[in-house]
């Protein structure tokens, strides 16, 4: 009897398609979402982090990242900017993601990195502010369709209505798979000395609040 081998990326696609509808961008509307952003095109995409831990990335990491890679081959964007503190492991997870992306082809001049965020709502919050004191203007968010979905509100409400959405469509990055690989990086370049987890640091109530986007420093980034 042949047995049928799955890839671990495609059940982590398999699985974010399986989530809720309520909860996540619909397989047709990430296509347009797409197809919208090809006649726009931007300056810089916001990229939210993923903890690095057992000094390999995740599959959720590694589906975001290769995310930035197709739009930036495609010229949907022009720079990435990855975002995220190291929050759960001792690496800053946006010095990870910079990392890979370097690795896979996204040239160094072209990535930059925001470490100030510890919550999804921060990473689209301090790279938008990072990306506007840098100059860029036109600005989109990329993540997977269950982020990219959690994160529309906060983004059209709180940070501008201007910005973005460009949530994966499943079927390309599966395309994508044979030629992804695994490239090896030097990740204590991103290693955290004195490090002392999220949880340790603040109690529920205080991680809620930054979950909400709530205890965000405002003047972060300013000129």
């Amino acid at each position: 009897m042949k047995i049928l081998k799955i890839s671990p990326i495609s059940v982590f696609l398999l699985l974010i398609l399986l989530i809720l509808s309520s909860c996540t961008f619909s397989k047709k509307a990430c296509r347009e979402l797409l197809e919208d952003s090809m006649k726009k095109k931007y300056d810089i995409v916001i990229v939210p982090g993923v903890p690095f831990e057992n000094g390999k990335w995740s599959y959720v990491m590694k589906g975001r990242v290769y995310w930035s890679k197709y739009l930036y081959d495609k010229g949907i964007t022009k720079n990435v900017i990855y975002s995220g503190a190291a929050v759960y492991s001792p690496y800053y997870e946006s010095k990870i993601m910079a990392l890979y992306a370097e690795k896979i082809g996204i040239q160094k001049e072209n990535i930059f990195i925001d470490t100030l965020a510890q919550h999804s709502t921060e990473n689209v919050y301090y790279s938008y502010k990072k990306a506007r004191s840098l100059g860029f203007e036109r600005i989109a968010v990329a993540s997977d369709p269950f982020q990219t979905k959690m994160l529309k509100r906060f983004t059209r409400k709180v940070v501008s209505p201007d910005v973005g959405l460009i949530p994966f469509v499943a079927d390309t990055l599966l395309a994508m798979e044979p030629e992804m690989i695994d490239p090896e990086i030097d990740y204590q370049k991103a290693f955290v000395r004195d490090f002392t987890p999220l949880p340790r640091r603040k109690n529920f109530f205080e991680r809620f609040k930054g979950t909400e986007g709530k205890d965000i420093d405002t003047s972060a980034y300013d000129k």
